[in-house]
């Protein structure tokens, strides 16, 4: 099997690849795929962190827009990404991988606590490392979180792993000849207000010259080729 070409990698996922046919909830045939994909590029060598949203349990943003306190549907929000990793914890040790939860706000009795130099001795010990509950703080995406928590952990590369197969100038479900970028630059991302990562992640990775790729994980195999140095997706890069 081919080495990686990334040492150490920060993995996003959006909660709604969890979600199967269903469309809501935590379906464990998806969570068991995505396992499989991790597994695979933890074997290439690869030390392996990963943010996962919440929205296919809770959207805190979605709640506010209805009328219920921002912070209180945050909060809940942060408690979506806890249900998910632990689901996705259960699918890499049935798979036979060791990883760890660690999540920013306590829950003790199910998770570790998020502790940065914990973190990173845990990828320095092979196993993957979960980061739930975003920064633990509210007003925050789990955009946020993820390229937060890859800085600190010296990630040399963001994933984003959604359902779309890279970022486009429009909705390619709405628009048949919508545009896929093959490179973008983190300020064309913000100026064109591509739906990327939000803008406080995108600033952070430019500030911090973290590439950030854009594919689609529900593609069999498209991780492994990423980790091994091929094209897939969108690169945003400075």
């Amino acid at each position: 099997m081919s080495k990686s070409e990334s040492k150490r990698i920060l993995l996003k996922l959006t909660g709604d690849i969890l979600t199967g046919t269903a469309g809501y909830g935590i379906d464990l045939d998806s969570v068991s795929r995505a396992a499989q994909e991790i597994k695979v590029i933890r074997g290439l060598g690869t030390d392996v962190a990963v943010v996962i949203g919440g929205g296919n349990i809770f959207r805190g943003m979605k709640a506010a827009a209805q009328g219920m306190d921002r912070v209180t549907a945050d909060h809940m929000g942060m408690l979506a990404t806890i249900i998910n990793a632990l689901a996705l914890q259960d699918g890499l040790e049935n798979v036979g991988v060791i990883c760890r939860v660690l999540s920013a706000i306590s829950v003790q009795e199910l998770t570790e606590p998020f502790i940065r130099r914990r973190a990173i001795r845990h990828l320095e010990k092979g196993r993957v490392v979960i980061f739930a509950a975003g920064t633990g703080n509210p007003y925050f995406t789990s955009d946020t979180a993820a390229t937060l928590r890859a800085i600190e952990i010296h990630a040399d590369l963001i994933l984003k792993g959604t359902r779309v197969d890279g970022v486009y100038d429009s909705d390619p479900e709405l628009n048949p000849d919508a545009k896929r970028y093959e490179t973008l630059t983190y300020t064309e991302v913000i100026q064109k207000e591509l739906k990327v990562m939000d803008a406080t992640s995108v600033a952070l990775c430019m500030d911090n010259e973290i590439p950030i790729r854009v594919f689609n994980i529900m593609v069999p195999g498209n991780l492994k080729k990423i980790i091994q140095g091929e094209n897939v997706g969108t690169l945003v890069v400075r």
